[in-house]
């Protein structure tokens, strides 16, 4: 089992911190539980299935329509290789509780669209960067990841949206306090994954924290999710900038940290998105695309999103290379 899941036993009735509302559980919302085999989800909850066997993964028939505009060599190979990352990232991609397979919230976005253009899905994992590099090599066919969409990465490759891009700023438990904007972070130490848009963000903040005249803010990196954690529950960390639905997930089931704030991963200005990145131009997109509409429009995507806890994140439709993350000045 990944490192951040607590235990292997339920949690039950915890409160899932709404989006802009930290510490707080919106009327009628549900609560988190962690699941390691088939047990029935509790009524008005989220039960997180830990297991290898994704018994409760949601999947789509098969479209022929959209299915036919894929490019020959994919339809005569019959698979769809998605690269990812791996790791303790739950409930976005993370190794199950055999430590060896990779499950999670991406995992049944890419089966649905494999499913709908009618290809087995073959899903890798890799280090942040190698998987461009793998997109890029074609070693895989995409990269379905938590991906932001951003200008800097649309002048390669090609994006297909399938949810919104909300950031979190997670803290220690026992801290009182409040995040009100960028400058709440002046000469504090928070942590980041480096080469993700979240440190984009951050690195923004602070240079206009700087400018402003406040102190810098103490960005520290570290090898994984789990090291961040370990040191916010330590408090060698004042927070952690992240992915939303992970904040979400180990907030509620470690019980050491809370979040304090969530913003669009485009900052003030753009809601940033999530979506399918491959390479420009490969005749991939526009199946994908439509495949992840169709979902929309079924109901499988939601049921996605609602097993996953993802309901702050979902998009009324997919869109091919939106206005994405400016690139940097």
């Amino acid at each position: 089992m990944s490192a951040s899941v607590a235990s292997d036993t339920p949690v039950s009735d915890v409160p899932i911190p709404g989006a802009h509302t930290p510490d707080a559980t919106a009327s009628g919302a549900p609560t988190a539980a962690v699941c390691t085999g088939n047990s029935a989800q509790p009524a008005g909850s989220i039960t997180f299935d830990l297991s290898p066997g994704q018994s409760g993964r949601i999947h789509a028939p098969e479209v022929d329509a959209i299915a036919a505009e894929l490019p020959q060599a994919i339809r005569d190979r019959g698979t769809l290789v998605v690269t990812g990352a791996g790791g303790a990232a739950p409930p976005l991609r993370f190794y199950a509780t055999d430590d060896k397979t990779i499950v999670g919230s991406e995992v049944d976005f890419a089966s649905l669209i494999a499913d709908i253009l009618r290809l087995k899905l073959v899903a890798q994992v890799a280090d942040w960067s190698q998987n461009f590099v793998r997109v890029d090599s074609g070693e895989a066919d995409v990269f379905i990841s938590n991906v932001t969409v951003t200008e800097e990465r649309e002048q390669k490759y090609d994006f297909a949206t399938y949810r919104n891009d909300t950031v979190a700023l997670e803290i220690p438990k026992q801290s009182t306090p409040e995040h009100q904007d960028r400058t709440s972070l002046a000469g504090k130490r928070i942590g980041v994954g480096s080469g993700t848009n979240q440190e984009q963000l951050l690195v923004k903040w602070n240079e206009q924290n700087i400018a402003d005249g406040l102190p810098a803010i103490d960005i520290a990196y570290f090898q994984q999710v789990t090291d961040y954690y370990l040191a916010l529950a330590s408090q060698r960390l004042d927070g952690y900038i992240g992915p939303n639905p992970s904040a979400i997930y180990h907030s509620t089931t470690a019980n050491q940290t809370k979040i304090a704030a969530t913003f669009s991963g485009a900052g003030a200005t753009l809601q940033g998105e999530i979506g399918v990145l491959t390479k420009k131009d490969n005749g991939l997109i526009g199946p994908i695309n439509k495949a992840i509409n169709n979902t929309i429009q079924t109901g499988t995507y939601q049921q996605v999103i609602d097993r996953w806890g993802l309901r702050t994140e979902t998009v009324p439709s997919s869109r091919i290379n939106p206005p994405g993350l400016p690139k940097k000045s």
